[in-house]
């Protein structure tokens, strides 16, 4: 059998010039079932251009969608203990660390840049997903509250893109102290004077929607994300009742008024630089459609696409 496969095989597939076609050259929409080609789908920024559906985007992607031609300083992530209360589950910690740093090239799961938008200078904060869940823990802490501090000392705005499944469970009771110390970093921002948006992506739930994540001027959501606290099923059991259809997503919570705005990811650094620069007094770009948005402000009006991945 080796022989076949290692020899008669690649042989016949010479002859009749076939080729090995890489694994993730298409990309199956979860909504449609329609293979969508990879190339296509990162030129629109992880957002399947038949459906709308919005696919999990890489941290340091939307950073360089979102950014004036892609240029972005990063900050460096403040030195906190590592793995300091010893814990194991299946492995420990500190393996579980090594590994996400291995395999995203983080620190942790927050990282702050610096760059402009529609060339208005801001501050950046953004959830890495892809490092345990975006979850908070001390160095994560320690990096929103330095990119409040940068934006604060820079008399920049912030903007935070939100991606995570909440507190880290293996720091414990530490990882919960970063909910209130990152909320006296906001207020911080915000008596300094300097506007602070909240993006909520797909997802935003546990203690940083119970934290930072709401305490935005602005809360935008991207399409179908979820944003909650406790999961779902939780909730259907200790209430017993059953919860409404598209319960915790980006539409039901606008409905509700627990987000202002619902926009597509290929619109949110215009949106962004619109808002940001009437609410700093500049001169905003013009604006052809209204729609209502929080505080009075205006916007161009924005279909809502089919929901994000789960």
């Amino acid at each position: 059998m080796n022989w076949i496969t290692n020899y008669v095989r690649p042989k016949i597939n010479s002859m009749l010039g076939r080729r090995e076609m890489p694994e993730n050259l298409w990309i199956k929409d979860p909504e449609s079932g329609e293979m969508v080609f990879h190339t296509d789908l990162e030129k629109n920024q992880w957002v399947v251009p038949s459906s709308g559906h919005h696919m999990r985007i890489p941290a340091r992607d939307r950073l360089r969608f979102f950014f004036d031609d892609g240029i972005f300083e990063t900050l460096e992530q403040p030195k906190v203990a590592i793995d300091p209360l010893k814990f194991r589950d299946e492995k420990r910690y500190i393996d579980r660390l090594k590994e996400h740093r291995t395999k995203t090239g983080q620190d942790d799961a927050i990282i702050n840049a610096l760059g402009t938008i529609e060339g208005l200078p801001i501050v950046v904060t953004i959830h890495d997903f892809s490092f345990m869940g975006g979850s908070l823990g001390m160095a994560a802490g320690e990096a929103i509250i330095k990119g409040f501090e940068t934006a604060i000392k820079q008399k920049k705005p912030l903007v935070l893109f939100a991606a995570s499944g909440g507190a880290r469970m293996q720091e414990g009771i530490l990882s919960l102290m970063q909910l209130p110390r990152t909320t006296v970093a906001v207020e911080m921002l915000k008596e300094a004077g300097l506007p602070y948006i909240v993006v909520l992506t797909n997802p935003t739930t546990g203690g940083v929607s119970a934290s930072y994540a709401m305490l935005g001027d602005i809360h935008i959501a991207e399409p179908g994300a979820l944003i909650g606290f406790a999961g779902q099923r939780v909730i259907e059991q200790t209430i017993r009742e059953k919860l409404p259809e598209g319960f915790q997503r980006a539409e039901y919570l606008k409905t509700h008024g627990m987000v202002d705005m619902v926009v597509p990811r290929p619109q949110l650094k215009t949106t962004i630089a619109r808002l940001l620069k009437m609410m700093m007094g500049q001169p905003a770009t013009e604006i052809a459609e209204e729609t209502d948005v929080p505080n009075g402000l205006a916007t161009t009006a924005l279909p809502v696409p089919a929901k994000a991945d789960s």
